[in-house]
């Protein structure tokens, strides 16, 4: 199936589950911390729109615990760079319609947080098509060793993402009823 009918199936599948509020178990992103042995750096959140899974309380409680954490700011060419937000900040609402921090104190985040359309076994990640995630994850892997964890619920599972060279796995996907490694 065509990338962009994948895209508008699950999507419709994501709007109807997201209505029930299903929320990630924070434990869940606890467990892999500590087992990738990360204890305070920055990670990379999104603010959800288009009914992703929602990761704001997941954000709220990793900054309880002393964490740093920013939010991606949309650039030229398909570009976008993260930036140090915090609950109290304020933020602004971008050319797409995505709050953004107003500061510009940007960060390179260690954790990455990455909503998704879609997701298989293999850790294949379904976007939204313009590429994003892959470019940045791209050029933060140049930089340090970063892990990818893409955020999803469970009916965002298919059998296989179809994938061309530019596609990037992830590292983890972490859903409402697993993880998968």
């Amino acid at each position: 199936m065509l990338k962009s009918k994948l895209r508008k199936k699950i999507l419709k599948i994501r709007e109807k589950i997201n209505k029930k509020k299903i929320q990630i178990d924070f434990n869940q992103i606890l467990k892999i911390l500590k087992k990738e042995k990360i204890t305070k750096n920055f990670i990379g959140g999104y603010y959800p729109v288009n009914f992703e899974i929602d990761d704001l309380e997941l954000l709220k409680k990793l900054e309880k615990k002393k964490f740093e954490i920013s939010l991606p700011v949309i650039k030229k060419n398909f570009q976008m760079d993260f930036y140090k937000w915090s609950f109290s900040h304020p933020l602004k609402i971008n050319k797409y319609g995505i709050p953004e921090p107003e500061t510009k104190n940007k960060v390179y985040p260690d954790i990455l947080l990455i909503p998704l359309v879609a997701f298989d076994k293999n850790l294949n990640r379904l976007g939204y098509g313009g590429g994003y995630y892959d470019r940045l994850i791209s050029k933060l892997s140049k930089k340090k060793k970063i892990i990818k964890i893409g955020l999803a619920f469970t009916v965002q599972k298919i059998d296989k993402i179809p994938i061309s060279v530019y596609d990037k796995k992830l590292d983890y996907i972490v859903t409402n009823k697993y993880i998968i490694k």
